[in-house]
């Protein structure tokens, strides 16, 4: 199906339902890397007869952005993830692994619903879990009533990076197909119970790291991007994935009919590792661990232009797009892209983490099963 351009006028009349969150993080990839932080990891879910994929992500750099659960409201810092599907939050009783972080306290909610089944999601180093039960889940003055989430007992398989990160959650915004325990997720749960709601969200990623991000529920922010909306069909409906036409670099074609992964919930791109190998050999970076690449500062002028055409309609992304100048001192300047080998029975998947994001203003499309883009507008 062609992509087709959307005019970028506000579809929101005022009586829609329509909330916008600021989204923060606590640092950039390149300051996360200066400090030698641990890295946190990610559980890609997995579809029945796949494999769980294990993510290795750079820590203080996920947005975030504050939700509640229960009645009063206890208020929790997620991260809000569109390559899940399920919420989670720490328990009372959490293990030391939850250290310092706000729990969730069912006696004292009146809208609590007891649930009890078990919940656990395998990372790669220990397992998340705990038990599912229900209560009324609050995003910006949107209430989503007998909202089942993950109480988690014990985050010991996020290591210490969860212990210390600013973020106590997550809050998965993929589709039903994936979410463990068959749990409904949030937006899901919140478009049912306001039928009148514009069925998209939409994301605004910053360059800066001391800017706020945004993200709207029920709507989207025509300022936050230059142009029109492209639409994109999903190819499937448990990621937010699409057909990746192309991935070229310069003049160099490195991968055909793949799919793209649109995922706020990782901060860079990732592909195959040979691929992602060769993407940096052409760029003559320099592998510092195994999948973290610097370049030369210098270079980023000069260096090709990222062509990443998706549903049919390309986007590119320069030196300075791709590359993260550390603190921006010229002096030290990351890769952001990481090898991760995806494949599933529908093929190859790539990942469009923050760095596409930042430059692309996307918009979920869930009544259309669509995603749509924009250059953002980062003035």
């Amino acid at each position: 199906m062609a992509a087709m351009a959307i005019s970028a006028t506000a579809i929101n009349a005022n009586s829609k339902p329509i909330a916008t969150i600021p989204l923060k993080r606590k640092m950039t990839i390149g300051e996360s890397h200066r400090r030698g932080l641990p890295l946190v990891t990610k559980t890609f879910p997995k579809l029945q007869g796949d494999n769980d994929v294990i993510i290795h992500d750079f820590m203080g750099v996920q947005f975030y952005g504050p939700m509640s659960i229960g009645t009063p409201a206890q208020p929790f810092e997620v991260v809000y993830d569109t390559g899940s599907s399920n919420l989670w939050v720490p328990a009372y009783n959490c293990s030391t692994s939850c250290l310092l972080k706000p729990r969730y306290q069912p006696t004292q909610s009146s809208t609590y619903v007891a649930n009890g089944e078990e919940y656990q999601i395998m990372y790669g180093s220990g397992p998340c879990s705990g038990v599912m039960e229900g209560d009324v889940a609050t995003v910006q003055g949107i209430e989503v009533k007998n909202q089942q989430f993950a109480m988690v007992t014990n985050a010991s398989g996020l290591g210490m990076a969860f212990a210390v990160a600013q973020w106590d959650g997550i809050l998965g915004l993929a589709w039903p197909t994936i979410a463990v325990n068959n749990a409904t997720p949030v937006f899901t749960n919140m478009i049912a119970q306001n039928p009148n709601m514009d069925q998209i969200f939409a994301f605004y990623l910053p360059n800066d790291a001391s800017q706020n991000g945004e993200l709207t529920f029920g709507g989207y922010d025509s300022s936050k991007f230059v142009g029109n909306l492209v639409s994109v069909p999903l190819t499937h409906e448990f990621y937010w994935m699409a057909a990746l036409d192309s991935f070229v670099v310069g003049s160099t074609v490195y991968t055909t009919g793949a799919g793209a992964v649109i995922d706020s919930g990782t901060s860079t791109l990732t592909g195959p590792t040979a691929v992602v190998t060769a993407i940096a050999n052409q760029i003559n970076a320099t592998q510092l661990i195994p999948g973290r690449y610097i370049v030369d500062c210098a270079s980023i002028p000069t260096l090709p232009a990222f062509q990443i055409t998706i549903g049919g309609t390309t986007w590119v992304l320069n030196g300075a797009d791709y590359v993260i100048n550390v603190e921006n001192e010229n002096i030290e300047c990351m890769l952001g892209m990481m090898g991760m080998d995806i494949d599933t029975r529908f093929g190859e998947l790539w990942i469009m983490g923050d760095v596409f994001m930042r430059k692309v203003y996307t918009v979920f499309d869930y009544k259309n099963k669509a995603v749509r883009f924009a250059y953002a507008n980062q003035n």
